[in-house]
């Protein structure tokens, strides 16, 4: 049996490792406002990249600023990392995924485009020590919408991207990956993810 396609995976936070907590904090900060969810959701992204915020380039009162002029909606820090904190939830599944898979030699590592939260998540939340390594877009100056922060996370772990596994909730993340030969997985659900992964890493989960 092979044990597995790949040496290394790499999962996404946000959507894969957790509940997507950003876009159900936007939504809810809608909803209080008899705002349109969707259109909130819309502005917090666009006002992410824009203010720089996702690749440390801003910080949390510039994304205020640009979120606050995009959507029309005014919001203080407080509320929104309450909003939003609470809304990202690990998955277990995926906490036990990583561990399956660290267990038959197999690394794993967190690829995310998040900001200095993902630090105040994890104190929270504990996810971490089932990685080996977190790349996180803040730190980096770099992004998933470019071939080199995977690259340079390939490079960190060590593994070429034909021995690599990606997954992400993004499709378009999940194709920038592909096209440097990684292996990506586009999570859309726990059955299908997990049958995924049994197929490609049977001796770590096909018993999952």
């Amino acid at each position: 049996m092979v044990q597995c396609a790949a040496t290394a995976v790499f999962f996404d936070f946000g959507g894969v490792v957790a509940e997507e907590g950003f876009k159900a904090g936007l939504a809810d900060l809608a909803e209080a406002r008899g705002r349109s969810p969707h259109a909130a959701i819309r502005a917090g992204f666009d006002a992410m990249w824009d203010s720089g915020f996702v690749t440390g380039a801003g910080d949390e009162a510039d994304f205020l600023r640009e979120f606050t002029a995009v959507s029309g909606m005014k919001v203080d820090a407080a509320e929104l990392r309450r909003t939003v904190f609470r809304r990202f939830t690990v998955r277990p599944f995926m906490l036990d995924c990583a561990d399956r898979l660290r267990a038959v030699g197999i690394r794993t590592a967190i690829l995310s485009d998040q900001t200095h939260w993902l630090h105040e998540l994890d104190q929270a939340l504990s996810f971490s020590a089932h990685f080996d390594m977190v790349f996180n877009s803040f730190h980096y100056g770099v992004s998933k919408r470019e071939e080199a922060f995977f690259e340079l996370a390939l490079d960190r772990m060590g593994v070429a991207p034909g021995e690599s596994i990606f997954i992400d909730d993004n499709p378009d993340n999940v194709a920038v990956a592909a096209s440097l030969g990684m292996t990506g997985i586009h999570y859309t659900g726990r059955e299908r993810f997990l049958a995924e992964m049994a197929r490609l890493c049977p001796a770590a989960l096909e018993d999952i």
